[in-house]
């Protein structure tokens, strides 16, 4: 049964892939509904937890879509784990199980990166479509050497019109299996990590804003923990069996993201 909120929030926090978009196609009443919460002054955030593009290029994206957007308000899980590092790791070295496009955004932040697992005070594993065997060694070397573990994020896929791409959750559960290591954290979502860095942008008190996402395992479970009301679109990876199983149900149900403004 869809729930629609019955009232406009101070914030709104939108995941992309499967709510905004999908691969490059906006969702229905994506554009209408954001630039409409924009004019009644409401703030507007966007949120991944796909680290294999910058926030200037999902700006770009959402800009070349028809949603106008600068950086500053998009927030993916490679600017959560650089603002992290830089505070809590600044002289650690990486072993990056990862793309370019991250291991760009780490060494323009000064931080250090490493190939070597016998130099490497921490692995971070990211969504990586160029995954091999090659650095699975390297990460269970670095590890079983006394290297931290942390991840950009946990999802096992990545929704892409007519299916998915495995995503840093494979990865994640590799190393585990082979190291016997659990991850020791988490950069998005539904970690408070990312959490808090969300809120710090927003400004507002958790219960002011509405996150609105596709995934029961990220978004709700970031919007329970942060205190956050949540609406769950069905335009993306969960749907209504999946609904039907969940113990901890999301406040709104939505078809898409054309249904966040109340009626």
């Amino acid at each position: 049964m869809h729930i629609r909120p019955d009232r406009l929030f101070d914030g709104y926090v939108f995941d992309l892939d499967g709510t905004v978009y999908l691969g490059d196609r906006l969702l229905p009443g994506a554009r209408e509904t954001i630039v409409r919460l924009r004019e009644l002054g409401r703030a507007v955030l966007f949120l991944s937890n796909n680290p294999l593009h910058t926030r200037e290029e999902y700006a770009a994206k959402l800009t070349r879509l028809g949603v106008p957007t600068p950086p500053e308000a998009v927030i993916n899980s490679s600017y959560v784990l650089v603002r992290h590092l830089r505070a809590t790791a600044p002289q650690a070295r990486l072993l990056v199980i990862g793309e370019a496009s991250v291991r760009r955004e780490l060494h323009e932040a000064g931080l250090v990166l490493t190939d070597d697992p016998r130099q490497t005070d921490i692995v971070v594993a990211c969504f990586d479509r160029t995954f091999d065997y090659r650095k699975l060694q390297a990460a269970f070397d670095a590890i079983r050497g006394g290297a931290r573990f942390i991840a950009t994020n946990r999802d096992p896929y990545c929704p892409i019109p007519g299916g998915g791409l495995p995503d840093c959750g494979a990865i994640v559960a590799a190393i585990e299996a082979c190291t016997g290591h659990p991850v020791d954290e988490v950069m998005g979502k539904p970690s408070a990590i990312m959490a808090g860095t969300i809120l710090e942008r927003l400004g507002l008190p958790a219960a002011h804003c509405l996150m609105v996402g596709d995934r029961l395992e990220t978004d709700l479970a970031l919007a329970r923990a942060a205190g956050m009301p949540c609406a769950i679109v069905l335009s993306g990876a969960t749907d209504e069996a999946a609904l039907a199983r969940s113990s901890a149900p999301p406040d709104f149900v939505l078809a898409g993201i054309g249904e966040v403004l109340p009626p």
